[in-house]
């Protein structure tokens, strides 16, 4: 049977790193496999054959290191078992074939362009957020899904914490690496290990986001006539609430195309589930306020159909409505922050406290990822949805 040892190869060069390689022994043939490895002598153990560990960095090099080693050693106890007459190029060959053609950024990045090409534009710069956090633990140094295993993950999980990143923003961004790591096992660029097992993914209860019917009602009397901005964002939010809590981002990209026969028929970005709103009166009155012949668009945010330029616009009007937002919460009672999520969140609980149901809800909001909601989609009639939609906005006092 071969054998495989890892070894440093030092440089001619005085001062220079050496180059960590592999040495596979077969039948008398000996053959290296080198690495992008660099070390100085200093850094190297040659008796226990590994890396002395200074820092972060030393760790992911022996990390990839130990998993190259286990795929040889793979490699060879296969070729072994399925013939006795193999050279060690063969198994050369075969670690080369096994060996992603992607590292973690390239293959990250692919994702991301995928995602902005399919117009997935907000989960793609959630994407680029972890890539990101991820090239900061990597100290931007990149590698191929090799070095992914759990040890890995678990540090890359510790690095968060000492940085003092939330639990949920830590969790979001494992989900999104553990994501893009299973898109490379089914791209059969690496297999399956599960290093993601042991760190947390799931989703902590947040702070409360809705408000009451009370707050909404005071929303609604508050005379904006001096401030077109914030009377802008007033409108939106309430138009948000109307719609079942559409969110911004579909508002936005809204057309006056999406309306027929008195009803709004849109894409939600975020699931690309269609969905249908029957436009109750004062829908239509907030649609009146702000229509434009000339533009396609339901209210005055995009001016461009590029999609490029009009996801810009998007960013920048969605920053602008928060802080206006912000402004129109100091105008409420104590202790309210209104926020674009703020809508969706209220239109949710103030159905539950009319004791609608949860499946009702679910649909009503396109939660098509919940099972509950998947269950009951089907059989849920979209006038029912409308008639609960009616009476909740007919229970705002104006």
């Amino acid at each position: 049977m071969a054998t495989v040892k890892v070894k440093l190869r030092p440089s001619t060069v005085p001062g220079k790193a050496g180059t960590i390689y592999y040495q596979l022994t077969h039948l008398r043939q000996v053959k290296q496999i080198t690495t992008k490895i660099h070390l100085h002598p200093q850094d190297w153990d040659s008796n226990k054959a590994q890396i002395i560990f200074t820092d972060s960095t030393s760790y992911l090099l022996q990390c990839k290191i130990d998993r190259d080693l286990d795929r040889l050693k793979k490699i060879i106890y296969k070729i072994d078992a399925e013939c006795a007459n193999y050279t060690v190029n063969e198994i050369i060959e075969k670690f080369y074939q096994t060996t992603a053609d992607y590292s973690i950024t390239d293959f990250f990045t692919q994702q991301i362009q995928k995602l902005k090409n399919d117009n997935r534009r907000g989960t793609a710069r959630n994407y680029s957020k972890t890539l990101k956090s991820l090239k900061a633990f990597m100290k931007n140094t990149d590698s191929t899904f090799n070095i992914v295993t759990e040890q890995f993950v678990e540090s890359y999980n510790t690095f968060l914490i000492q940085r003092g990143v939330v639990r949920n923003t830590i969790s979001f961004y494992m989900r999104i690496f553990r994501s893009v790591y299973n898109k490379a096992v089914t791209q059969k660029i690496i297999e399956q290990t599960f290093p993601f097992k042991n760190v947390y993914t799931g989703v902590d209860r947040t702070r409360k986001r809705a408000v009451t019917e009370t707050v909404i009602s005071q929303l609604l009397s508050i005379d904006l006539k001096k401030s077109k901005a914030l009377q802008f964002a007033r409108d939106l939010f309430i138009f948000s609430f109307y719609a079942r809590g559409m969110a911004f981002v579909d508002i936005v990209y809204l057309k006056k195309s999406n309306i027929q026969n008195g009803y709004i028929t849109y894409v939600r970005h975020k699931t690309g589930q269609e969905l249908t709103i029957r436009i109750e009166t004062r829908l239509q009155n907030i649609i009146n306020q702000y229509e434009k012949k000339d533009s396609p668009y339901l209210f005055p945010i995009l001016n461009t159909e590029d999609e490029n330029k009009a996801y810009s616009q998007y960013e920048i009007a969605l920053n602008y409505y928060n802080r206006q937002l912000k402004r129109l919460s100091k105008l409420l009672e104590p202790n309210i922050n209104l926020s674009s999520y703020t809508p969706r969140h209220t239109w949710a609980t103030t159905a539950r406290n009319k004791n609608v149901p949860l499946s009702i809800i679910s649909a009503g909001m396109g939660h098509s990822s919940e099972k509950t909601t998947l269950i009951y989609l089907t059989k849920i009639d979209n006038s029912i949805i409308d008639e609960v939609n009616k009476a909740i906005i007919d229970s705002i006092k104006q």
